[in-house]
């Protein structure tokens, strides 16, 4: 296999490879490209974010200062909304639902690496999808690990360190993130 099958496939590949890199270059320069846009062409902005995600259900609005790793791994809802400076290392996917809300500073990580210290020197990284639903509302300096699932109705407090699946209609918080009351849902799916 390839390092990008190995990737794809969710085993641990090296991410120096020349594929591999090749993706991270061009999400790098659309990032760029997408900076590059004066803040209030909201037409280009729009096309241009469009250009980098995968897809994209309704109104996009993200704030300038967006890096990924990818861009066409990042599924995302109706109404979305990012504040600056708003990082997702889409390796593997990112789906977020229907009106969901990022703070800034926040990352979103799909992708980790080996606690050996022989696969760190052969620049070995593995990547788990993310799930996030719908209602979501996550604070500043709010970080998703590898894996994880957020459930809809969730609200995540600024500086969480969600490593673990949070159920609907949660408030979280905390290093690591921890459930502290459910929360009412007042919308009709």
């Amino acid at each position: 296999m390839t390092e990008l099958e190995k990737l794809k496939a969710g085993l641990p590949y090296n991410f120096y490879d020349a594929e591999v890199a090749a993706v991270k270059a061009n999400a790098v320069r659309l990032c760029q490209e997408y900076d590059a846009i004066a803040f209030d062409d909201e037409v280009a902005l729009d096309a241009k974010i469009r250009e980098l995600f995968g897809s994209c259900a309704g109104a996009v609005s993200v704030q300038q200062g967006f890096r990924c790793d990818n861009g066409q791994n990042i599924h995302i809802g109706k109404d979305f909304l990012t504040n600056y400076n708003v990082t997702i290392l889409d390796i593997a996917p990112v789906h977020i639902g229907d009106y969901c809300m990022i703070g800034p500073n926040t990352l979103i990580s799909t992708v980790g690496h080996p606690l050996n210290p022989k696969g760190r020197r052969d620049k070995l990284a593995q990547a788990k999808p993310i799930h996030i639903g719908n209602d979501v509302w996550m604070g500043g300096n709010v970080t998703i690990l590898p894996g994880v699932t957020i459930g809809n109705n969730v609200v995540i407090a600024a500086g969480a360190v969600v490593s673990k699946d949070v159920p609907d209609n949660s408030l979280v918080a905390g290093v690591p993130a921890k459930v502290i009351r459910p929360l009412d849902n007042n919308i009709e799916n």
